[in-house]
């Protein structure tokens, strides 16, 4: 059977409750007691999750590449395989408290796409492949998504692998600790690429609306940042005469949710991370590590909002007696504009479903971003229980996770034949 359906046939659908079950499985790779997960990148546990995922696409006829960032490929036959696959497919890594379905749904409901073009005995021209991107999150190894920008090109292969996490591990190291420094090399031609995602917001549930046919994503900003003063006893050391690093970073805090504000709706600004040294309750810190987030969907307004914090860490540096011994962009895209053929897919396959749909842009950061680079790319959102994400208490109904599923299906459908 040929993967063009013709118009009067009812649609296909995937198997919704095998989805669901295979990503309930999944979750117990990592469970948390609050019923999240935590899966960070190149841990043992990563590695259990990658086994899984690697077992089932066996399973459904898949072969199984590595490349040498760790990036797991499973390839379903085309009737030609010498064609440029149709590829799709998120992350199997988690926050340290994350949720059931960031990155995950996009990789198993790639997996069950193939599982229901097998059920269907339908054979596409074009081989299909799901991927799985190493280190999406950047929770363990900063930058976020390193593994698909090294494929895009974005990032040399060389300085993917050097990545470290806080004890000094490298990304390279642990590969090749847990069984996953592949040897196959890094890009490849890709017909049309697709990602599968929860939306980590509000908006569709908010609106009542199924599918997120996503067009565009934010650009980024991620810089770290150091203050360093001087520590002293938090007793006899009067407090004209202290330069308390934690000062600093709070009042940068401050700064940064401002900027995030005078930029609304569409600004997110954010500091994540903070690391007080020499953390004890009787010593005024001598130095502060943390991070700072900045997003805007205009790159104008993101130049912008990034002016404003260089300026403000200066000037609050000033003003507490501070050195600023760091402040680097580690990371940085532009907003990205994805392919309108494989957006109108998306739309496509979402009206001839009959599912409620509207435009929208990714807040978040996406492997699909850099990939959008290198190759026709579109991404599906559906939606999540209030808007929440990076939490444990991430949720999402099993018909959205089933509708995803069959929108994914028919974007690929549409796009498979020569």
């Amino acid at each position: 059977m040929n993967a063009q359906l013709k118009p009067e046939t009812q649609p296909i659908r995937i198997n919704g409750q095998r989805l669901w079950d295979s990503l309930m499985e999944m979750a117990r790779i990592g469970a948390t007691p609050k019923g999240g997960v935590c899966r960070l990148a190149l841990t043992d546990l990563d590695r259990d999750g990658r086994d899984l995922f690697a077992r089932w696409c066996k399973e459904a006829g898949c072969s199984i590449s590595v490349d040498k960032m760790g990036n797991v490929f499973a390839r379903r036959p085309g009737k030609d395989n010498s064609l440029a696959p149709v590829v799709t497919g998120s992350h199997a890594d988690s926050q340290p408290t994350g949720g059931r379905f960031d990155g995950i749904y996009g990789v198993l409901g790639g997996l069950e796409v193939i599982r229901s073009l097998n059920d269907h005995g339908i054979e596409t021209d074009r081989p299909i492949e799901v991927v799985i991107w190493t280190n999406e999150e950047g929770s363990r190894f900063a930058p976020a998504m390193v593994a698909s920008g090294v494929f895009a090109g974005v990032f040399t292969l060389e300085y993917g692998l050097s990545r470290a996490d806080v004890d000094g591990k490298t990304m390279g190291e642990e590969l090749a600790r847990i069984g996953y420094a592949g040897d196959q090399p890094m890009g490849k031609p890709i017909h049309a690429a697709f990602e599968l995602h929860i939306e980590q917001g509000p908006i569709l549930e908010a609106e009542g609306k199924t599918i997120g046919v996503v067009h565009a994503a934010q650009g980024q900003r991620w810089y770290e940042v150091v203050f360093t003063g001087q520590e002293s006893h938090a007793g006899p050391t009067p407090m004209p005469r202290r330069r308390d690093a934690l000062l600093g970073a709070a009042r940068v805090i401050e700064l940064v949710n401002r900027v995030g504000l005078e930029h609304a709706p569409y600004a997110c600004a954010t500091v994540g991370m903070i690391q007080n040294h020499p953390n004890s309750r009787n010593v005024i810190p001598g130095r502060v590590f943390f991070t700072i987030d900045i997003r805007h969907p205009e790159d104008a307004v993101l130049a912008e909002m990034d002016r404003k914090v260089r300026e403000g860490v200066a000037r609050i540096a000033e003003q507490t007696r501070l050195e600023v011994t760091r402040l680097e962009q580690i990371f940085y895209y532009a907003p990205i504009a994805f392919d309108k053929a494989c957006v109108d897919s998306v739309r496509a396959a979402a009206e001839r479903l009959g599912y409620s749909h509207r435009e929208i842009v990714s807040g978040a950061g996406h492997d699909a971003c850099y990939l959008s680079k290198v190759a026709p790319t579109a991404m599906i959102f559906v939606p999540c229980v209030d808007g929440i994400s990076h939490n444990e208490v991430e949720d999402a109904t099993p018909e959205w996770i089933e509708a995803g599923g069959n929108v994914l299906l028919h974007a690929i459908l549409g796009r498979v034949d020569r």
